[in-house]
């Protein structure tokens, strides 16, 4: 699926640690949340039609392509939903649509200085990468078909595999189904720009008030080795979802299964 035309944004702080492991926790100091689990805001990673460095499409299958310099990258495994966006008559988003989720790699430079995090977030037309397939949102809530669903993440590297992230239920983000919905939404219209955020209601004006939004929810915690070691030329990442009823986490393919699998270029 061609995905050009939406506009690509994350959620920063819905899991666990994740913050913490990555180095920052910093970054999100002065920003205050509703509740101590909360995530801490939205970023953009791509911007359709801008003529800034989001503009360009940064969404690969197959390779990922580190940046030119030194650049302290590491896998991000998360899960992305593509949701179809309700706005009123003064362009207010009022409601988010689950349509279909896949698995994402939001990889990320550590990048000491940024003022925002979407300076670490896109370097060029292969700095993210998309699982395989879609699987259909039959109800974003309880009872649903992602109540199922584990996710893992693996990088080889000389021939060995590693646990990169830990195997974690989808149900274990901090926000999910209807609070995570109705806090996107709340985020969309009010976040301003502030610290490491930026305004995103003024990034859907700017980009024509699209009509969907494909929203990486959120990054689950490192094993010892993702914590530990940034990507190298050569190394093989692995991002996969899978039902917990049907499936294991092995890199064996499966009708139900979605498995990014990349080469770090």
């Amino acid at each position: 699926m061609n995905l050009e035309n939406v506009i690509g944004l994350g959620v920063a702080g819905n899991f666990a640690h994740h913050l913490e492991q990555a180095g920052e926790l910093k970054d999100f100091e002065n920003v205050v949340t509703a509740e101590a689990n909360a995530p801490k805001g939205i970023f953009p990673f791509y911007l359709p039609g801008s003529d800034s460095f989001l503009g360009q499409y940064c969404i690969g299958t197959d390779r990922l392509e580190l940046p030119n310099y030194e650049a302290n990258a590491q896998v991000e495994p998360e899960i992305a939903v593509l949701f179809d966006i309700v706005y009123d008559e003064d362009k207010q988003v009022i409601d988010l649509i689950a349509k279909k989720f896949t698995t994402f790699n939001d990889c990320t430079i550590r990048k000491e200085g940024a003022k925002k995090i979407s300076e670490k977030k896109s370097w060029g037309s292969y700095s993210k990468g998309i699982g395989d397939k879609w699987i259909v949102i039959d109800k974003f809530e309880k009872g649903g078909v992602m109540d199922k669903y584990h996710l893992c993440s693996f990088l080889q590297r000389n021939g060995i595999l590693y646990p990169y992230g830990v195997d974690a239920p989808l149900v274990g983000y901090s926000y999910f189904y209807g609070k995570l919905k109705s806090w996107l939404i709340d985020k969309m219209n009010t976040q301003i720009d502030f610290g490491p955020l930026e305004n995103i209601a003024e990034h859907l004006r700017a980009c024509s008030y699209p009509h969907q939004a494909f929203i990486s929810i959120g990054a689950t915690a490192y094993a010892e080795f993702g914590e530990k070691n940034y990507l190298q030329s050569g190394d093989k990442i692995y991002v996969i979802a899978y039902d917990r009823t049907k499936d294991d986490s092995g890199l064996e393919p499966s009708e139900t299964k979605i498995i990014l699998h990349q080469k770090v270029l």
